[in-house]
């Protein structure tokens, strides 16, 4: 029987990060995430993610795909052509699969995410 998995009555033990070395444009920003539901083939997870400001590069595989919901803070994704996405508080965006670019955090962030990442 499957069953709905309501954030507010959960809590995951955070799991914590940084960008790697390679990838770092700005600052050593502490990543952390509350992993709420991970689907059995574990190609489908969602939560909420959070981190300080700093900026990176992020280069997406060719089955990942992740929507996010801003809850608080400002950040902006920028693709390889300059073009940049800034979401604050109630926007949403989606980063789709394949995309390199830049993930910077202007001021510290909390979002929900929804991670697709298909098996290849």
């Amino acid at each position: 029987m499957s069953s709905i998995t309501a954030f507010r009555h959960q809590s995951p033990t955070p799991e914590y990060d940084h960008p790697r070395a390679e990838r770092r444009l700005e600052g050593n920003p502490k990543r952390t995430t509350w992993n709420h539901f991970t689907n059995a083939s574990g190609e489908v997870s969602a939560g909420v993610w959070a981190c300080e400001k700093g900026s990176w590069r992020i280069a997406f595989g060719p089955n990942k795909d992740e929507y996010f919901y801003v809850l608080e803070g400002r950040c902006r994704v920028i693709n390889e052509a300059g073009d940049i996405a800034e979401a604050g508080p109630g926007d949403a965006l989606v980063i789709p699969a394949n995309f390199r670019g830049v993930f910077e955090v202007v001021e510290p962030v909390r979002k929900h995410y929804v991670i697709v990442d298909r098996a290849g």
